[in-house]
C-alpha cells in the first residue's frame, strides 16, 4: 500500500511539473521565440519597405465630384508571410511588424494581415489579427483602447493614421466583422477574454490621415450616391 501511495505521489507531481512546464512554454516561452522574430522584422522593415516601394503600381489620378484631381497610391498584399508593414498603437506601447496571413505560423511572428481584405490605407476594410497571450502577446491589452486612440501603420506608400471609434465582443462565427464597407477602415480582431478563446474583441478605427485619404473620400461619396 504504501508503495502504490508512493508511486500515486510520484505521479501527481511529474504531471504538475508537465502541465506546469506546458502552459508555461505558451504563456512565456513563446513571447521568447515572438520578440526574436519581431527583433529581426524591426531592424529589416526599413529596407523590406524601401523593396516593396520599388514594385509599386504607377501612381494614378481621379477626379472628384467637383473636378479636383487626386492621386491614388495602389498597393497590394505582399505573400503569405511577408511583412506588411510597422504598427504602432500608442495607447498600449505596441510596435510590431504586420505579415501578410492569419496562418498559424504567420501569426506566431506578429499580427496577420486578413486575405481578402485591403492594405491599410486602401479604401475598404482592413483586418488585421493577432495573438492576445502568447506568441509575443501583441493585442494583449487592446480592452484598454477608447475612441479618438490612435493606430498608426506604415507601409510602402507611407504612413496611414486611424482612430478608434468603437470596440465590442462578438462571437467566433460573427465573420461580418470582416466585410467590407465605405471609406477606409481598420479591424483589430483577437480572443476575449485573455487566456480565452470563448469570444473575440473587436476593434473598429477609421481612416483620418494617409497618402490616400482624399482618394478613400472620393470613393466613400460615389458609394454612398450609389446606394
Amino acid at each position: 500500500m504504501r508503495r502504490k501511495i508512493q508511486v500515486f505521489g510520484w505521479t501527481l507531481i511529474w504531471s504538475g511539473l508537465l502541465i506546469f512546464g506546458y502552459v508555461g512554454w505558451h504563456l512565456f516561452g513563446t513571447d521568447v521565440v515572438n520578440a526574436r522574430v519581431q527583433a529581426e522584422a524591426v531592424e529589416t522593415i526599413d529596407e523590406d519597405l524601401d523593396e516593396a516601394k520599388d514594385s509599386l503600381s504607377q501612381v494614378l489620378e481621379v477626379e472628384d465630384d467637383l473636378g479636383t484631381v487626386v492621386d491614388f497610391y495602389p498597393e497590394e498584399s505582399p505573400a503569405e508571410g511577408e511583412a506588411v508593414g510597422l504598427m504602432r498603437v500608442p495607447r498600449v506601447g505596441l510596435e510590431a511588424v504586420v505579415f501578410s496571413g492569419v496562418e498559424t505560423e504567420t501569426l506566431k511572428m506578429g499580427p496577420g494581415l486578413m486575405p481578402g481584405t485591403p492594405m491599410p490605407g486602401q479604401p475598404g476594410n482592413t483586418v488585421i489579427s493577432g495573438h492576445r497571450t502568447t506568441y509575443g502577446r501583441p493585442f494583449f491589452d487592446f480592452d484598454l483602447l477608447v475612441p479618438g486612440d490612435r493606430v498608426e501603420v506604415t507601409t510602402a506608400i507611407g504612413l496611414h493614421v486611424y482612430q478608434v471609434r468603437e470596440s465590442f465582443i462578438v462571437e467566433p462565427t460573427d465573420v461580418w466583422v470582416t466585410d467590407d464597407k465605405p471609406g477606409g477602415w481598420l479591424t483589430l480582431t483577437t480572443c476575449n477574454p485573455k487566456f480565452s478563446a470563448r469570444e473575440r474583441l473587436i476593434i473598429s478605427a477609421e481612416l483620418v490621415a494617409s497618402p490616400n485619404l482624399p482618394y478613400v473620400k472620393v470613393v466613400e461619396e460615389r458609394m454612398e450616391q450609389l446606394s
